[in-house]
C-alpha cells in the first residue's frame, strides 16, 4: 500500500459545519460572509489565532469557577467552537505556520485535543486533518514546521489516547475517530520516522489491533488498516512490537474471516489487501515466522487457497513470506499437505475472476508461486518432505519439469532482451551505475530466472534420472545447454547480499557452488 495514498475527507466537512458538534452547534454564516472577504494574511491570521486562545482561556477559566454546572460555561463553550472553526481558513494559508507556531498554534489546539467535551476535542481533530492536509509541494515548509510543532506539544500522544476516549457507537464520533486517524496519517507522511517514535510511545499497534479484530466492516476498519499498513511498511522495530503483543495472531484472526467468502464492496477488498500487506510486512522479522507457524497461519493460508477465493493471490504471497529463509514454515507447509495447493498454481490452474483476468496479475501470481517452490526446496534437504518434493516433479511424465522450463526460456528471452537494451544505451549519460543497472535486470525478470534456474538445479542435484533426462531433452529442443543454466546460478551465487547476516550468507552461497558443481 502507498504511504502517499490522501483518504478523502467526509462529505460532512464540506459545507463548513463541524461533525461532532451535538449541543454546542452553532450558526456560523455572518463568519462565514466576513471571513470569504478577508484577504488571511499574517495579521488577520495572528488575529484568528489570538481570538481562539481568548474563547479557549475563557472557558477554561469558566469551567474551573463552575465544574458542576455546565449552564454556566455553556456559552463560552459555544464561542470557543466557532472560534475553532473559523481556524479551519488557516488550512488555505500553510506558508504562514512557522509564523504561527511561535504564538501557541500547534500548543493550544493539543491543549483542545484535552477538553473534557469530546464535541470539542473532536473539532480539534477535525481541524488539524485539515491544518496538516496538502498535496501542494510548495506548502511542506509550513506544514513540516506544523508537525514538528505539533509532536514536540505532545500531539500525537493525545491522538491516540482519543482513539479510545471516543465511542464509535455515536455517528459523530465516529467521524472524530476518522478524523484523528487521518492527522497520525498526515503527520507519518511529512515526517515518516515519527512511525517508530508513535509506537514506542503510544499504544496505537495495540488499538488498531484490536480495532481489526472487530467483524463488522466499516470505514475505520478500513482506514485502521491503511494505517497499520504505513507503520509496518519500512520499520523493522514497528514489526517487531507488533509481533510482541500477538499482532501475528491478530492479523490472521481478521484475514480468516474471509476464507471462504470475498469482500462485499471495493472499499472492503481495500481492507483486506491491507491486512495482507500487514501480514506480510510483520513477517520480515525470523522471531514472527516462527509465531505464524504456531499460530497455524500455514494451514490457514492453504485453506484460503482451496477456497479459490478473492483472497487466492494475498495468501500466496503470505506463505512466500512466511517460508523464506525459514525451514520451519517449509516443512509445516509439505506435512499439512500444501503442495498439491502450490503446484495446482504452479500449473496455472487458478481460479478466474475480474480481478485475475489480467496478464499482470497472473504474471506476478506466477512470480510467487516460483519464489515459494524456491523456498520449499532451500528449506527441505532431506528426508520423506524433500522425496515428496521432488516426486512432484515425476508425476505425469515430469510434467512440471515442462512447465519450469516453458518459465524458463519465457524470462530468459525478456532478461537477454533487457541485456541487450542496456547494451545499447550509454550507461555516463543515464548516470546509471553497475549495481543499478543489474538490479534494473532484477526487476525485468532476472530474480525470477536465477530461482528458476536454482530450483533446475535442485532437481538435477538430486541425481534422478528420469528427471535428468528429461531436462537435458528440454535444453536441446530449446537450443540451450546446462551451462547456461550455470551462468546465471554463478551470477546469483556471486550477489548473494548478507542482509540475513554472513553466515547465511555463507551457507546460501555454498548451497549453490554444490547445485553448480553437480551440473
Amino acid at each position: 500500500m502507498d504511504a502517499a495514498h490522501k483518504r478523502k475527507r467526509p462529505e460532512a466537512e464540506e459545507d463548513g459545519t463541524e461533525p461532532g458538534a451535538g449541543a454546542v452547534a452553532v450558526d456560523l454564516s455572518s463568519l462565514e460572509a466576513a471571513d470569504a472577504v478577508e484577504v488571511l494574511d499574517l495579521r488577520a491570521a495572528k488575529r484568528l489565532l489570538l481570538a481562539f486562545e481568548r474563547r479557549l482561556r475563557d472557558n477554561l477559566e469558566a469551567r474551573m469557577k463552575h465544574p458542576d454546572d455546565p449552564a454556566r460555561f455553556a456559552d463560552s463553550e459555544i464561542a470557543l467552537h466557532a472560534e475553532t472553526d473559523r481556524l479551519r481558513l488557516l488550512a488555505g494559508a500553510p506558508d504562514l505556520f512557522p509564523d504561527l507556531v511561535p504564538l501557541g498554534l500547534a500548543s493550544s489546539l493539543s491543549s483542545l485535543l484535552t477538553h473534557d467535551n469530546t464535541d470539542l476535542a473532536a473539532a480539534a481533530a477535525s481541524l488539524l486533518a485539515d491544518l496538516t492536509d496538502s498535496d501542494d509541494p510548495d506548502d511542506l515548509a509550513g506544514l513540516h514546521s506544523l508537525a514538528d510543532a505539533l509532536v514536540e506539544a505532545n500531539a500525537l500522544d493525545l491522538l491516540v489516547h482519543n482513539l479510545s476516549r471516543f465511542s464509535e457507537a455515536d455517528p459523530d464520533e465516529a467521524e472524530a475517530v476518522h478524523h484523528t486517524l487521518a492527522v497520525v496519517e498526515n503527520l507519518l507522511e511529512l515526517r515518516p520516522h515519527l512511525a517508530d517514535i508513535v509506537c514506542d510511545r503510544t499504544k496505537l499497534l495495540r488499538w488498531l489491533l484490536a480495532r481489526l479484530k472487530a467483524r463488522e466492516f466499516d470505514a475505520n476498519k478500513q482506514y485502521a488498516s491503511e494505517i497499520l499498513a504505513i507503520l509496518l511498511q519500512d520499520s523493522p522495530a514497528n514489526q517487531k512490537r507488533l509481533g510482541q503483543i500477538n499482532g501475528v495472531d491478530g492479523l490472521l484472526q481478521a484475514v480468516a474471516m474471509y476464507k471462504s467468502r470475498d469482500p462485499k464492496t471495493s472499499d472492503e477488498e481495500e481492507m483486506l489487501e491491507n491486512l495482507f500487506d500487514c501480514l506480510c510486512c510483520v513477517l520480515m522479522p525470523m522471531e514472527n515466522k516462527e509465531r505464524f507457524v504456531k499460530a497455524e497461519g500455514v494451514e490457514l493460508m492453504i485453506i484460503i487457497m482451496k477456497q479459490k477465493k478473492l483472497a487466492y493471490s494475498s495468501a500466496i504471497r503470505t506463505l512466500d513470506f512466511a517460508m523464506t529463509r525459514f525451514p520451519p514454515a517449509c516443512e509445516r507447509f509439505v506435512d499439512v499437505l500444501g503442495l498439491k495447493t502450490a503446484f495446482a498454481a504452479f500449473m496455472g490452474k487458478i481460479p478466474v475472476n475480474k480481478k485475475n483476468k489480467k496478464e499482470s496479475y497472473q504474471e506476478a501470481l506466477e512470480e510467487r508461486v516460483i519464489s515459494l517452490i524456491a523456498s520449499l526446496f532451500g528449506g527441505i534437504t532431506k528426508g520423506s518432505r524433500k522425496i515428496r518434493l521432488l516426486g512432484k516433479f515425476v508425476e505425469n511424465e515430469c510434467e512440471k519439469i515442462d512447465r519450469l522450463m516453458e518459465f524458463y526460456t519465457r524470462y530468459s528471452e525478456r532478461v537477454k532482451a533487457e541485456t541487450e537494451r542496456f547494451d545499447g544505451l550509454d550507461l555516463d549519460d543515464l548516470e546509471m551505475d553497475e549495481d543499478e543497472r543489474y538490479n534494473r535486470k532484477l526487476e525485468a525478470g532476472l530474480y525470477t530466472l536465477q530461482l528458476i534456474a536454482l530450483i533446475l538445479g535442485h532437481i538435477w542435484h538430486s541425481g534422478n534420472s528420469q528427471m535428468r533426462t528429461r531436462i537435458e531433452l528440454l535444453l536441446r529442443q530449446n537450443k540451450l545447454t546446462k551451462d547456461d543454466v550455470k551462468g546465471i546460478l554463478q551470477e546469483y551465487h556471486d550477489n548473494i547480499g548478507d542482509l540475513d547476516g554472513p553466515e547465511e550468507k555463507e551457507r546460501a552461497q555454498g548451497r549453490t557452488t554444490e547445485i553448480i558443481a553437480s551440473l
